[in-house]
C-alpha cells in the first residue's frame, strides 16, 4: 500500500492556496471538471514534489466545489465536512476489498470500475482505495454491488 493524498474541501481556493504556499507546499497539478462542477488542486512539500504536472509522492488535494448553477447558496462546510478522505494506492483492489469485507468492513463504494473503492474507518473517516497501474477488468461480486451508506 502506498499513501497518496488527503483531501480537503475549500470555500476560497485562492486564499487556501496562498496559505499552503506560505506553509511551503507547491501546486503540482490542477484538474477541473465542468460536468462535476469542481476543481482539484494538488499540492506537495518540496521533498515530495516531482515537478510541475507530476503526481507528488504525498499530496494534499484541495477540492473546490463550484457554486450551484441555479444561484443558490454554496455548501458551507461545518463539523469537519471540509475533510474529505485519505487515499491509498493498492496492488490489487479486489483482494484488498475482499480482505476488508471478510474482516467485517463495509465496502461503501465498491470497485465496480476495477479502479476505485471507498470504505470508512470505525470513526467514520472515509478512505479511498485506488488500483495501482491499469484498471482491473470489472469482476463480480464488485461489478454489480450497489453503494452502501455514505463515503
Amino acid at each position: 500500500m502506498h499513501y497518496l493524498h488527503t483531501m480537503l474541501r475549500v470555500s476560497d481556493p485562492e486564499a487556501t492556496l496562498r496559505f499552503f504556499e506560505l506553509l511551503g507546499l507547491k501546486e503540482t497539478r490542477r484538474m477541473e471538471s465542468e460536468r462535476g462542477r469542481y476543481t482539484l488542486f494538488f499540492l506537495a512539500a518540496d521533498e515530495d514534489h516531482r515537478g510541475e504536472g507530476e503526481r507528488g509522492r504525498a499530496e494534499v488535494e484541495l477540492t473546490y466545489n463550484w457554486p450551484p448553477e441555479d444561484g443558490s447558496t454554496p455548501e458551507a462546510y461545518t463539523g469537519g465536512r471540509n475533510f474529505g478522505h485519505l487515499a491509498y494506492r493498492v496492488d490489487d483492489i479486489y483482494e484488498t476489498c475482499a480482505r476488508l469485507q471478510a474482516g467485517g468492513v463495509t465496502i461503501n463504494r465498491p470497485p465496480r470500475d476495477g479502479h476505485m473503492a471507498f470504505v470508512r474507518s470505525p470513526d467514520g473517516i472515509s478512505i479511498e482505495l485506488l488500483q495501482k497501474g491499469e484498471h482491473k477488468a470489472p469482476a463480480e461480486p464488485w461489478a454489480s454491488m450497489p453503494n452502501t451508506g455514505e463515503w
